[in-house]
């Protein structure tokens, strides 16, 4: 019986202590994501009425920050960049790739940790995101099928979804899965000379995330 109570005693000695986030606590977390766009898009009108792109994955560091209003519900923002390469599908796939383009999507959520004592912290988000495309950059095939062409993607405002987990690592510090879907739309428009041809793009990316966190 002594013998079960010092494994016991043990145990918990080696359990790390609840890093639990309390209202007040700055959480701040450094994430791995792979963002992995979940296209429609529609035809390049006038020239390719029957083509289409895709959007490829793209992987890439990201910063997070929450704020703890109360020990339940907390707001996130999330900070990070990536690059994308646009690929010609149906009658612009022999094209191959298109063009590139930066991607900078600040991202808002309200989120709700259900069970903030515990050393495994699964918690829900909803919020906003305005995605900011930059650097937009026309593929030398492009240009060589076409002519010189200028490649613009106009800005997005939509709405996010969140699941994700905390889980203690030490007093202070926790791993973090993260999983995200942004409603993402945008509107390319391709100028080549005088002519002008535009596509309407739902990216409407899944965001994966995986990490570790600090409470402050």
């Amino acid at each position: 019986m002594r013998t079960l109570l010092m494994a016991a005693a043990g145990v918990l000695l080696l359990a790390p202590a609840a890093a639990q986030a309390e209202a007040g606590d700055l959480l701040v977390r450094l994430r791995g994501i792979m963002v992995a766009p979940n296209e429609k898009t529609g035809p390049v009108q006038p020239t390719f009425p029957t083509g289409k792109t895709s959007v490829d994955n793209s992987f890439a560091p990201e910063l997070d920050f929450t704020y703890m209003f109360t020990n339940n519900i907390g707001a996130e923002l999330i900070l990070g960049t990536t690059k994308h390469d646009i690929n010609g599908e149906a009658a612009l796939a022999p094209v191959g790739r298109i063009a590139s383009t930066w991607v900078l999507p600040p991202t808002l959520t309200l989120q709700y940790h259900f069970m903030p004592t515990a050393h495994v912290r699964p918690y829900v988000g909803a919020g906003v995101n305005y995605t900011i495309f930059y650097s937009e950059k026309a593929s030398s095939a492009l240009n060589t099928a076409v002519g010189r062409t200028n490649v613009r993607l106009s800005d997005s405002f939509g709405y996010a979804l969140q699941a994700g987990v905390d889980i203690d690592l030490t007093q202070r510090v926790f791993a973090n899965f993260d999983v995200k879907y942004i409603d993402m739309d945008t509107k390319a428009r391709l100028t080549t000379g005088t002519l002008v041809n535009r596509e309407r793009v739902h990216i409407d990316p899944f965001v994966f995330g995986i990490g570790l966190g600090m409470r402050f």
